[in-house]
């Protein structure tokens, strides 16, 4: 016992995380100040950071990692209100539930750089509501309960937002019916979903 005690110097945080029930990788690297791109970067025996075992082994090593320049992590916290972020994480169920995770944050960067782009609305909630552009609107189904990967995929867009490919725009091929997106340039395939601007 002594010797385990000796293994850490007081306020020094542990290199191993054992997962528990419940548990996420933006749950664990928010509880160890870290960002998600940091701790996925950490662990690349987990192939999916939307599905982590019970009892895996998550390294937090902060020594083997760079803290991304210019991110500030109580920015992020802040650059969206819990109401925006809640509708963003619905719109991104809605859109990609069934998608891979960096599908997921993808569409979340969309709005986020919609935001951006002076042709469309400079709000979270009014991208999304932009008549005619989102289906989940339309249909209803913006309003439903997203999962804790909704959240981080979010979450992740917002730590990774100056880094994106300025996608502004995705679609299922084997779904639209529009060819208004043939003209574009494509920057992402990722699941079903062609990202384009």
């Amino acid at each position: 016992m002594a010797l385990a005690v000796g293994l850490l110097a007081p306020g020094a945080s542990a290199f191993a995380y054992t997962a528990k029930p419940g548990d996420s990788m933006w749950k664990i690297a928010n509880a160890h100040h870290l960002t998600l791109d940091q701790i996925i970067h950490l662990n690349p025996q987990i192939k999916d950071p939307d599905f982590i075992m019970v009892g895996e082994s998550i390294n937090l090593d902060t020594n083997k990692v760079k803290k991304p320049a210019g991110v500030n992590r109580e920015a992020q916290k802040t650059a969206l209100s819990p109401s925006d972020r809640q509708l963003l994480a619905q719109l991104v169920h809605a859109e990609a539930g069934g998608e891979p995770f960096e599908g997921k944050v993808k569409v979340a960067q969309v709005v986020l750089n919609r935001v951006k782009d002076p042709r469309f609305p400079d709000t979270v909630k009014a991208v999304i509501e932009q008549p005619g552009q989102f289906t989940p609107v339309a249909t209803g189904a913006i309003h439903n309960t997203p999962a804790p990967s909704d959240y981080e995929a979010v979450d992740r867009a917002l730590a990774t937002e100056n880094r994106t490919d300025g996608s502004l725009y995705f679609y299922n091929p084997k779904i639209a019916k529009t060819r208004v997106f043939n003209n574009m340039t494509t920057t992402a395939v990722i699941g079903h979903h062609v990202f384009k601007k």
